[in-house]
């Protein structure tokens, strides 16, 4: 069992790596999807407030967290000319859905369903990000994504009551991170791998 405050470690790093990320929005590199950041904003907000309705303990700061970064990315977009991804269609449908998970995540009485509408709304947000990183990674900055997943990981060492409610959302939090640098990194991995 690690010592609760090494969750100050991971907010540190992560918050860190929301500044590296919001640093490169200002250079122009990196460039947002809102529809993802906006929600990654309200369902961790949410959550903090299940988890710590279930009785989590600072292991709720991995949560805090990963919605605190996304609230200062679309800060600091907005700042920006021209410094977010067009949304179309897609991107808004996904928004729609989310929110209408969002919405039932808030409504249900079980803690442990509403965890999962929570988690189902965060992932319908990540698809857009998923996309524009798969086709397009070079708008993305992986080392937030990287941060994200160290510091859910520190979250997880630090539980003492391991139930679904508590620690749901930091192992969804280290697989969507997962995902995101994949379809990040997908090709120069496909590339070095065929040796060409």
């Amino acid at each position: 069992m690690f010592p609760e405050k090494i969750i100050f470690v991971g907010v540190a790093i992560n918050f860190f790596c929301s500044l590296w990320y919001i640093k490169n929005i200002f250079r122009g590199g990196t460039r947002p999807n809102l529809v993802s950041w906006f929600m990654w904003t309200l369902a961790p907000f949410v959550g903090v407030y299940l988890q710590w309705r279930a009785g989590a303990g600072l292991s709720i700061l991995g949560t805090f967290m990963a919605g605190f970064g996304p609230f200062l990315v679309i800060i600091f977009s907005l700042f920006r000319k021209n410094a977010f991804w067009k949304i179309n269609s897609f991107d808004i449908l996904c928004g729609i859905f989310s929110i209408f998970a969002l919405i039932l995540y808030v409504l249900t009485k079980n803690i442990a369903l509403s965890i999962v509408f929570a988690i189902t709304s965060d992932t319908l947000a990540a698809i857009p990000t998923i996309l524009k990183s798969w086709k397009n990674p070079e708008t993305e900055t992986a080392l937030v994504y990287l941060g994200g997943i160290l510091n859910n990981i520190l979250a997880l060492l630090i539980i003492k009551n391991w139930n679904f409610s508590i620690y749901a959302f930091s192992v969804y939090f280290i697989l969507i991170n997962l995902i995101i640098l994949f379809a990040i990194y997908h090709k120069k991995m496909l590339y070095s791998k065929d040796g060409n």
